[in-house]
């Protein structure tokens, strides 16, 4: 999981002289640069994220969108929240905006150490590209155990490598070490204030894998990324910074490519091909990233619902999201073949990045005051600290705007319009839901009235949660009549992986003595398995013989009008997901000709 913050040694120092805004190389430059990167690393990575913000977990979940449901839980007024909200849902539109540059940037600028290596083959540098991401995307359906065990080692030795080329340069020129004073950051920025400004756009790449960190969270747990940070990860990436500064300080011209210019020439060609792996690692941290943040959007209703397989039963959060993996993966080979390079995308890094930052920033104050309740004097410093940092980063990457920064941003605004529609679309048909829904009290009522006895046989209507169903609501309202056992079936997945079957069903009375509740409870590791329902009925007394059962799936379809509450095309939008959510695997396991499918055609 640290393979995003982990490589991005390889572009980092070479773009803030070689980039967009290229800057001509001093020694007092590049000792500021390093100084900068030094202090980025420690305040945004260390900090922020290690320290800070991942303490904020939603049931071992993390990344923004779970800092967006702890804002959700607390006691702000409905304006407060909703603008919130709205932060904590463009912020994740923007990890998935940056996160498709991640792969494409890693990968590209390891494989064009060829370039260098072996100049002749620079033509094949793209090929080699998309073959490595495409086997990456492939291999995740394992799951993120198995693909970690193979890459951690790789992660491991990529990390003792790049410590001790940074080592061998620190000791040829240990003047370098004067920039672990914030002296020199800040005196070139008093000094060179416009060359400090544009050099932000480039130093703040350094710390694009910090996000990611975040959302990995559910995956590994806070602890092990701290004691892996502290341990390992930092100490070989400040080492390696500082051992391209004091190349360039002492060859001004290795700025071109100064990662691969600190190789032995004997080692450079073992060393790409491990810059390979470890950028295809880089782009694992950002692929079980994205699963992590589309589950969480999900949960909060912020998507549709999408096949999701669990790959672990130790972590709940190590998650496979085929739609998710498959969409990156055509995202990441065009933005390839569009950029060509990775200059070119490292000039489109960090808009999307920097903006997450701005964004956290504001929710995790909220979250330190107002459910921590960390003291006013600690919580203002730091977010007036922190807030000034990231809006820097965030203004000077502005300026890459045209560079190819407009990309995660548009890609951002296309997914903040998705989630906001899906959301709203979605409150709008609950309400119109709500209105038709009897509760339970107007079904005893009914019972209660019944002057003729029920029908013979068994009805069984199925729902995600305790309310009672809308389909056993039409039912009654449109003169259906009850039969000897109708049966609300309530699918609740619990937060284990798996369920005791002597816990997994329940069975509580809604209006006796012919309508009941059977509550079936399974683990995230497990699937609702239609034939086994059955059989729990019949062991539970009710009658599911063929000809006299029903097994009722209640299935809604939308129908846009109007602009109230929504503008008419975003409703469009909604209901264009709405048909192609996914249905419950419940119905796949279930016999055939129990199943009966019941639609309800709502207007939106």
């Amino acid at each position: 999981m640290f393979g995003d913050i982990g490589t991005s040694v390889l572009y980092t120092f070479e773009e803030i002289f070689s980039g967009p805004h290229r800057i001509e190389v001093q020694t007092d430059r590049a000792v500021g640069a390093v100084s900068m990167i030094f202090w980025t690393l420690t305040l945004i990575v260390s900090v922020k994220y290690v320290l800070v913000v991942m303490r904020a977990s939603n049931q071992g979940e993390g990344g923004i969108m779970a800092l967006t449901a702890l804002i959700s839980r607390l006691k702000l007024g409905p304006r407060a929240l909703a603008v919130l909200a709205g932060l904590g849902v463009f912020g994740a539109a923007l990890f998935y905006g940056d996160g498709m540059i991640t792969p494409a940037v890693s990968v590209l600028s390891a494989v064009e150490g060829i370039e260098i290596a072996a100049p002749g083959l620079d033509h094949y540098v793209e090929v080699i590209a998309i073959v490595v991401l495409g086997l990456l995307f492939a291999a995740q359906k394992f799951g993120t155990h198995r693909v970690g065990a193979a890459f951690g080692p790789v992660m491991l030795l990529w990390l003792v490598a790049i410590g001790l080329l940074g080592l061998a340069s620190i000791v040829q020129t240990p003047e370098v070490l004067k920039a672990i004073s914030p002296t020199y950051a800040i005196g070139l920025a008093v000094s060179e204030p416009l060359v400090a400004f544009l050099s932000l756009g480039s130093v703040v790449l350094c710390v694009t894998g910090a996000e990611a960190l975040y959302a990995d969270m559910g995956h590994f747990g806070a602890r092990p990324i701290r004691v892996s940070w502290f341990a390992v990860v930092s100490i070989a990436l400040y080492l390696n910074y500082f051992g391209q500064g004091a190349l360039v300080m002492r060859n001004p011209k290795a700025a071109e490519d100064p990662f691969y210019l600190l190789v032995p020439e004997p080692l450079l060609w073992p060393m790409i091909i491990l810059a390979t792996l470890a950028t295809v690692i880089a782009s694992q941290a950002v692929i079980t990233g994205a699963f992590s943040m589309t589950e969480e959007a999900m949960r909060l209703h912020y998507l549709p619902r999408l096949t999701i397989k669990h790959t672990s039963a130790e972590q709940r959060g190590q998650i496979y999201v085929p739609f998710v993996n498959w969409a990156l993966c055509l995202a990441v080979l065009a933005l390839i073949i569009g950029f060509r390079d990775s200059s070119n995308l490292a000039s489109a890094y960090g808009i999307a990045v920097t903006g997450t930052f701005v964004i956290t920033t504001v929710l995790i104050t909220v979250v330190a005051r107002k459910q921590w309740h960390a003291p006013l004097w600690l919580v203002i410093p730091g977010a007036a600290l922190f807030g000034f940092i990231d809006v820097s980063f965030f203004a000077a990457n502005l300026t890459k705007f045209f560079h190819g920064g407009w990309f995660p941003l548009l890609i951002a605004a296309v997914l903040f319009v998705v989630f906001m529609s899906w959301s709203t679309g979605l409150r709008l048909l609950r309400g119109r839901i709500t209105e038709l829904t009897m509760d339970g009290a107007e079904v005893r009522d009914y019972v209660a009235a019944l002057t003729d006895p029920p029908d013979p046989g068994t009805a069984v209507f199925i729902t995600g949660g305790t309310s009672v169903p809308l389909a056993l609501s039409e039912y009654l309202h449109k003169g259906g009549h009850l039969r000897t056992h109708t049966v609300q079936l309530s699918l609740l997945v619990q937060p284990v992986p798996t369920v005791p079957e002597s816990q997994r069903t329940t069975f509580v009375d809604v209006a006796a003595p012919y309508v009941e509740r059977m509550e079936v409870r399974y683990g995230f590791m497990e699937s609702p398995n239609g034939a086994a329902i059955i059989k729990a009925l019949a062991d539970h007394g009710v009658a599911t013989e063929r000809g006299s059962t029903i097994l009722v799936f209640h299935s809604v379809r939308a129908f846009p009008t109007g602009s109230a509450g929504m503008a008419i095309w975003r409703k469009h939008l909604f209901v264009f997901l709405l048909r192609n959510s996914s249905t419950p695997g419940v119905l796949a396991t279930a016999p055939s000709d129990l199943v009966m499918e019941w639609t309800t055609l709502l207007r939106v």
